[in-house]
């Protein structure tokens, strides 16, 4: 019975794991400029890929595989936000600014 639990959560995870990256896909397409692009991906790309690693973690049981996902999603929690935060600064240091003037500080 555990085991059809744990399956069954797994697949969950993995599954919403898919829709917020499906979400930060179309968000890219879909938002007005570079900055709420930056954020709206960075956002559901973390997320969508802690989802996916901790449902694989779930199908994997404890084990060697286990311990590699849980690193694997330290890199991302590590090396995301850090790409979208110099993604912005080298953006504003460019020139680039925001569709909403009101929004920019600096």
């Amino acid at each position: 019975m555990t085991g059809i639990l744990v399956d069954g959560l797994s697949w969950g995870l993995i599954l919403a794991g898919g829709l917020f990256t499906l979400v930060g896909g179309i968000g890219l397409l879909r938002l007005p400029d570079f900055f709420t692009r930056l954020h709206g991906s960075g956002v559901t790309d973390t997320m969508g890929a802690g989802l996916i690693l901790l449902g694989l973690a779930l199908q994997a049981g404890f084990s060697l595989i286990t311990v590699k996902l849980v690193l694997i999603f330290g890199f991302f929690l590590l090396t995301t936000p850090t790409a979208v935060h110099a993604l912005a600064k080298a953006a504003l240091h460019g020139g680039l600014r925001s569709e909403y003037p009101e929004r920019d500080r600096g």
